[in-house]
């Protein structure tokens, strides 16, 4: 185990939490001591959820540990039966209460409680919080989906959406309204939303759609070996994987796949004048599999820029993402180190990172543009507002989320390019304030970037070794250097202080920025 500030999957049982707080009619009893009650947190704060996720604890303490925690367990199950009455219960051990081997599924098995009780085997120390969800869910579902008889008209069950899932609400929404254009109804969305009752039903569909293998890949392939239906494998985040995704469904249904795409803006905004300055942007990936497969392609195919690295923070999705880099040309990070993250992307230098909530820290620290693509997030990823990431729509919308933080940078370096303008300066106030006209008092510039010289290095011999072997700025360079527009002055600084090594410079003089990129010009 290691301690980290940052950690991209909580343990196991957070996987379990997001299922039943998904959910309806569940309700979760969870061995752990005090410390480990933190599902209120998450839930509520995070997700801006109006109710308290269905988890009981045993809240143990350490008194405790001396005497019958075992009792503690089965009096907690028999006080969330009582209280909630569910329609069915899970049961398990956080990591901390893993180690007294209490058996909680054991326990609550012999108690004979009239609903059904799931026992769930999530190993807190080798798995993390993704697959607790998804053997979460695959345990409820080999529990309650039997065989049946299939619905009247075709249709299919939606695998997938959780708590705490990045955009899944507005995902159900945008896919069960294509889905409903082809002719296809839905039957159950499973988690988020679905009763015990409903997942007992499960068997009615013809097939079903998975939306993210991370939290129910298990599930889906349960109920095609044992309830004989097909999933889809095609995840519809971009416009030719929605195309794509359409046309599975179309031949799993019997269907036709004409849809209406007249919202569907991406194409023609990412051909346009307005976007053609964002072609060829370098853009770093990171986050869960999925989506970071998903977005790599679309980034590459239909908005134009240059994928330069990606990598996931889970190992079960490892091999698709290797085979995936490697058709880019590149090899992927899969960590669970944000710090090796961090180190990637300021090797790289993107002009854009699309990754977690961990990527928009990273990103602020280097100053690059981020855009969140993937859980973990925060609470300004859960908008009031309808904002999917999958069909036609989410392409809209990850086309602005993507672009916009290119966009507003450009601004940024106008209003840098003018700072010396008699009008434009920091102190001048609102331009068409025009009689608040305050002079602008010159002060000393900080650096871009922290190095070893100083304003006074003006005047020191470019030529030899400097005592630390440092390649220092002088103030002239410098300042022009912050002339460079924001998304290219990475490579422009690289590219000079290459140069000047190669010269057997150590000394960088706005001559020498001026010759390197004559020198690369050619």
């Amino acid at each position: 185990m290691k301690l980290t500030l940052w950690t991209y999957e909580g343990p196991p049982h957070v996987g379990a939490m997001r299922v039943a707080t998904g959910m309806k009619g569940l309700h979760y009893v969870l061995h752990a001591p005090q410390g480990d009650t933190y599902a209120d947190l998450l839930f509520t704060m995070i997700e801006r959820r109006n109710a308290r996720p269905p988890v009981s604890y045993t809240t143990f303490q350490a008194r405790d540990l001396g005497s019958d925690t075992a009792s503690l367990f089965k009096q907690t199950c028999r006080d969330a039966y009582e209280r909630f009455k569910p329609e069915a219960i899970i049961v398990g051990a956080s990591c901390t209460a893993e180690l007294i081997q209490d058996d909680p599924g054991g326990l609550a098995a012999s108690m004979g409680l009239p609903v059904p009780v799931i026992a769930l085997d999530l190993p807190s120390y080798q798995r993390k919080e993704n697959f607790g969800a998804d053997e979460t869910f695959f345990q409820i579902v080999k529990a309650l989906a039997k065989p049946m008889e299939r619905s009247a008209q075709v249709s299919c069950n939606i695998l997938g959406p959780t708590g705490l899932g990045f955009r899944h609400r507005d995902d159900v929404t945008e896919i069960t309204g294509l889905l409903t254009q082809m002719g296809v109804a839905v039957n159950v969305v499973a988690p988020m939303g679905a009763r015990p009752s409903d997942i007992a039903r499960m068997g009615a569909a013809h097939f079903n759609v998975l939306l993210y293998p991370e939290t129910a890949e298990a599930a889906a392939r349960h109920c095609e070996r044992v309830l004989g239906q097909p999933f889809t494998k095609t995840v519809p985040i971009g416009v030719g994987a929605t195309r794509a995704y359409i046309a599975e469904v179309a031949r799993l249904a019997g269907v036709s796949a004409k849809v209406d795409e007249s919202r569907l803006r991406l194409p023609w905004w990412s051909a346009s004048v307005d976007s053609t300055y964002l072609t060829g942007k370098r853009v770093y990936l990171f986050g869960d599999a999925t989506h970071v497969m998903a977005a790599a392609r679309m980034a590459r195919d239909e908005v134009g820029f240059e994928v330069v690295g990606m990598g996931c923070y889970n190992r079960e999705f490892a091999r698709p993402l290797r085979a995936l880099a490697k058709e880019f040309g590149l090899e992927a990070l899969i960590t669970e180190d944000y710090l090796e993250v961090e180190a990637a992307i300021a090797e790289l230098h993107p002009e854009l990172i699309l990754g977690t909530q961990m990527e928009r820290h990273i990103g602020k620290r280097l100053g690059i543009p981020c855009a969140v693509i993937s859980a973990p997030v925060h609470v300004q990823d859960f908008p009031a507002r309808y904002s999917p990431q999958m069909g036609f729509e989410g392409a809209n919308v990850m086309f602005d989320t993507w672009v916009h933080p290119l966009v507003m940078g450009l601004e940024e370096h106008l209003l840098h390019m003018f700072r010396e303008d008699f009008e434009f300066h920091d102190e001048a106030g609102a331009s068409h304030h025009g009689g608040q006209h305050v002079a602008r008092v010159e002060t000393p510039e900080a650096p871009v970037e922290a190095t070893a010289g100083t304003a006074a290095d003006t005047a020191a011999p470019e030529a030899g070794a400097a005592p630390s072997g440092e390649i220092i700025w002088l103030s002239d360079a410098e300042k022009e250097l912050r002339k460079i527009p924001f998304f290219v002055r990475g490579k422009a600084k690289r590219n000079t202080e290459k140069f000047a090594a190669e010269k057997g410079l150590t000394r960088i003089s706005i001559e020498t920025l001026y010759e390197a990129k004559a020198h690369y010009a050619r």
